[in-house]
């Protein structure tokens, strides 16, 4: 049995998020919702991404805090949800998800990465992606937007997070083109969004997925 496969049956989920601090989170979308509201509905996103993490049925489910774990909502979704909180560390997205993941390997376990942006994830797509570690050392979850919206891995190549352009259009082609350089296996699944702009807001109404965030 490989490692592989060791570590892809004790594979944690990570949900990357920020503080829901009114004017720093969801900015594009508080040109058209407001501030407070933008806020509101990023949490909602949070939640949503835990609930997602937990019906998986996984490992583990760790919320990695920025800009730290100290926030009350923070504690909130640790009593509700069972999360085990943690703090991003790095200068940059990259060395934070790096960061998550050498920790992961340390106790011989994979992780699966998400933001708190894609509440169209489900939880079959986390086990998906723990389950193709089986045969892959990576998988992924591309975004429409050219990024991606989940990543897992079983074990660590670093190439994919150094010097990549986050939260532009090339990152899933940058990631793909390492991927390659590195000779390293490779799933991915069927493309995502994630809500970022006005057009995604209404999106997620048109899908029916805002009641379910907000509620």
């Amino acid at each position: 049995m490989t490692s592989s496969i060791r570590r892809a049956e004790r594979a944690r989920v990570a949900v990357f998020a920020k503080a829901p601090v009114a004017g720093e989170v969801k900015t594009r979308l508080a040109a058209v919702l407001g501030a407070d509201a933008a806020a509101g509905l990023h949490a909602g996103l949070v939640r949503h991404a835990l609930a997602t993490a937990v019906a998986a049925g996984l490992g583990e489910v760790e919320l990695w805090c920025a800009p730290d774990e100290r926030h009350d909502f923070f504690a909130r979704c640790a009593a509700d949800f069972g999360a085990i909180l943690r703090a991003q560390r790095g200068a940059d997205l990259g060395a934070r998800m790096r960061a998550a993941f050498e920790e992961a390997f340390a106790r011989d376990e994979a992780l699966v990465i998400i933001g708190a942006d894609c509440p169209a994830l489900k939880p079959a797509d986390l086990r998906g992606a723990a389950g193709a570690l089986e045969a892959h050392d990576v998988a992924i979850v591309p975004a429409e937007d050219g990024g991606y919206v989940l990543l897992a891995m079983a074990r660590a190549v670093p190439q994919i997070f150094e010097g990549v352009a986050w939260g532009s259009p090339s990152v899933m082609g940058e990631t793909r083109s390492r991927l390659a350089a590195a000779g390293v296996s490779w799933s991915e699944l069927p493309a995502s969004w994630d809500v970022d702009r006005p057009e995604d807001y209404e999106r997620l109404r048109r899908e029916g997925l805002l009641q379910e965030v907000l509620s």
